[in-house]
């Protein structure tokens, strides 16, 4: 297994940001002043987690597209249909009460290491790519637990 390219990971990293943050803002509420009064409601706590995560299954859709776009015929309409999945699921599921849109985020990104797994398995993927979502994945699922396991 090839090691993952250092762009990739150092920009991987930084998407956990907002992740880490609005975990931290649950688990931690005094965390929510570190930043004063400049920062919108939207960015903090649980909302910024649901947000940016929004963003980010939608992002992965663009990705997974992307390797669908490298195979032919039947292997690549399967690629391109699994590859709205992740911008479907988050379109329809991760909306309403927090704690709900929380749990069906989470479930999103574990969906969404599953098909990064079937695009690996399929020669679709670079042969790290599997070490970097695990690790991203991870993290991410972890900070959304926080708001799922305290609020």
């Amino acid at each position: 297994m090839r090691q993952i390219p250092l762009a990739a990971l150092v920009l991987g990293l930084a998407g956990l940001i907002p992740f880490l943050w609005g975990a931290t803002n649950v688990a931690y509420p005094p965390s929510l002043g570190w930043v004063g009064g400049w920062l919108q409601p939207m960015y903090r706590g649980t909302y910024v987690s649901l947000t940016y995560g929004m963003v980010i299954l939608s992002f992965m859709s663009g990705v997974l597209w992307g390797f669908a776009a490298k195979a032919r015929g039947a292997k690549a309409a399967l690629g391109y249909a699994l590859s709205v999945v992740p911008a479907l699921w988050g379109f329809f599921m991760v909306n309403g009460d927090p704690g709900n849109a929380a749990v069906n985020l989470f479930a999103g990104f574990a969906g969404l290491l599953m098909l990064d797994w079937f695009f690996v398995q399929q020669g679709l993927a670079p042969s790290w790519w599997m070490r970097l979502r695990v690790l991203l994945t991870a993290v991410v699922l972890a900070c959304l637990a926080v708001p799922i396991l305290v609020e």
